[in-house]
This record gives C-alpha cells, sequence and structure tokens, in this order.
C-alpha cells in the first residue's frame, strides 16, 4: 500500500510509465497503418527484415530478368524480320534462275536478267550487315559459332550472345546462347562472292541451270536460322511466364512477411488509444492527489 507523501507521487510515475508504454504503442499502430508495412524498421522484426531484403531482391532480379528475356526476343525478331527480307531476294533470285534456265533467252537477255540476280545477291549482303539491334550486328555472322561465348570487350563484339535472365549464374538455367550464323550472300552461297562456282551468276543457261540447286540450299540454310531463332523466342516466351509466375508468388510471400494487416492492426490501434486517452485522464487524476497531504497538514 503506498504511503501519502509530498516529495514522491509514486501513484502518478506508475501512471506516467503505463502512459508512456501505451504512447509508444500507439506510436507504432500509427507509422504501421501509415506505412502499410508491419515491419519499418530492423526493431520491428529483425529476422523478418532479413528475410524481406533478400525476398526484395529475388523479385528485382526476377523482374529484370523479364525485360532482358523480352529484349532478347526483340532483338530475335530483328532479325528474324531482316531475314524475310532477305527470303524475298531469295525467291525473287531463284525465278530469275529460273527464266535463265531456258533457251528461249538471248546471251544478251541472259546478262540483263543475271544484273538484277547480282543486284538482289547484293541487297541481301546490305541487309545482312545493316541488321543490328543496340548496336549489335545480328546478321554478318558476328554472333555465329558454339563454343565461345559473345566478346563486348572489343570494338567489333563476336561469339554467341549470353542472353541472362535467371537470379544466379551458377548453371545454363540461368540464361540461353543466342548463336545466329551469317546471312551475306556469300555465306549463302550466291552471288559473286560465294565461294562455290553453282550460285555466283546465270549468265548463261548452263550456269543459271546450276544456280537453281545452289539458291535451294540458301533458302535451306535461311530457314534453319529462321527455324533456330523461332524455337529460342518460344523458349523465351515460356521463360517470361516462368519468370513472371516466381515473382508473382515470392511478393505474395513477401508481402506476408512485410504487409501489414490493416484489419488486427486497426484493433490495436484503436485498443492502444484507448489506454491512452485513459492513462492521460487518470494521470491528471494521479497529479491532484498531493493535494490531500496539504488538507491534513491544513
Amino acid at each position: 500500500m503506498s504511503a501519502l507523501t509530498i516529495n514522491h507521487n509514486i501513484l502518478a510515475n506508475d501512471v506516467a510509465r503505463n502512459l508512456s508504454s501505451s504512447y509508444s504503442s500507439l506510436s507504432t499502430s500509427t507509422l504501421r497503418l501509415s506505412s502499410g508495412l508491419r515491419i519499418n524498421t530492423a526493431a520491428d522484426d529483425a529476422a523478418g527484415l532479413a528475410v524481406r531484403e533478400i525476398m526484395r531482391a529475388e523479385i528485382a532480379s526476377l523482374n529484370q530478368g523479364v525485360r532482358n528475356a523480352n529484349d532478347a526476343i526483340s532483338m530475335i525478331q530483328t532479325a528474324d524480320g531482316a531475314l524475310g527480307v532477305i527470303d524475298e531476294k531469295l525467291i525473287r533470285m531463284k525465278e530469275l534462275a529460273m527464266q535463265a534456265s531456258t533457251g528461249t533467252y538471248s546471251s544478251d537477255q541472259r546478262l540483263i536478267i543475271d544484273s538484277e540476280y547480282q543486284a538482289m545477291a547484293s541487297e541481301i549482303t546490305r541487309i545482312a550487315n545493316a541488321t543490328d539491334f543496340n548496336g549489335i550486328h545480328l546478321l554478318n555472322g558476328n554472333l555465329s559459332g558454339a563454343n565461345t561465348t559473345h566478346n563486348g570487350n572489343g570494338i567489333v563484339s563476336t561469339g554467341p550472345m549470353k542472353v541472362h535472365f535467371g537470379t544466379s549464374n551458377d548453371s545454363s538455367e540461368d540464361y540461353y546462347y543466342v548463336s545466329i550464323n551469317s546471312s551475306t550472300a556469300s555465306a549463302l552461297g550466291v552471288g559473286m562472292g560465294a565461294t562455290g562456282a553453282d550460285g555466283k551468276s546465270i549468265s548463261t543457261q548452263a550456269l543459271a541451270q546450276k544456280a537453281l540447286a545452289a539458291l535451294d540450299k540458301a533458302i535451306i540454310s535461311k530457314d534453319k536460322i529462321r527455324a533456330s531463332l523461332g524455337a529460342l523466342q518460344n523458349r523465351l516466351e515460356n521463360t517470361i511466364t516462368n519468370l513472371s509466375i516466381q515473382s508473382q508468388n515470392t511478393s505474395a510471400a513477401e508481402s506476408q512477411i512485410s504487409d501489414v494487416d490493416v484489419a488486427t492492426e486497426m484493433t490495436e490501434f484503436t485498443r492502444q488509444q484507448i489506454k491512452v486517452q485513459s492513462a492521460v485522464a487518470m494521470l491528471s487524476q494521479a497529479n491532484n492527489f498531493g493535494k490531500l497531504a496539504m488538507q491534513l497538514l491544513g
């Protein structure tokens, strides 16, 4: 039982301590409700904060991986679009070779036909050399190869390109290699730059007939490149779907740890608010208890 004293108001001190505790809890609830977060500082939940930050880093990496994969798809679509134009040129060259293969044309007429044939071959090479994505040439052979990685250290970047989308670099599950063979006329075996003799020219009936087989091979080579790019695009689209699901599920788990339950926290806020109001009222009463001692002295 507390004594009635003048120097110390023990009852008021107890009420003030309870008021401080309730006010601190009310401040915490106010901060959580205003920020929407259950964990605002490490003191709120040290272990939860560590787990949350790891998850946030994972989510950010997954979302960037989605963007990386989308960039790779855009690059593939750029290359495929250019190959579609090259396809049109090869078809026209096949048509010209067929035209020059028949005996109803004179030598001079075949030379005229061959001039368009060579122009188409030059255009194929120009397209292959000019097609780039963000400064990276796609169809001139710089991305060809199977055993070396794309090297961006030099002025000219060469080798297969690594498209990174995983959150680490531990295995091939985190990246793909994009390898695109050269699509120049010489690489396809047509035009004056071709290494073989069959597709160089259609200036004579015999050369035109031989060029038909070379053009078939060129079309097949081009189709193999397009098929490879199409398959890789499908893989990347599936990868984006998987990464998006991972990001969504990790975000949900992070929310369970980090976000405040508004209904529960509002109940706690109301409880602490009532306690603070009650403590303030009781502190006012406790501060008046000293007057009782004065009444005894009077």
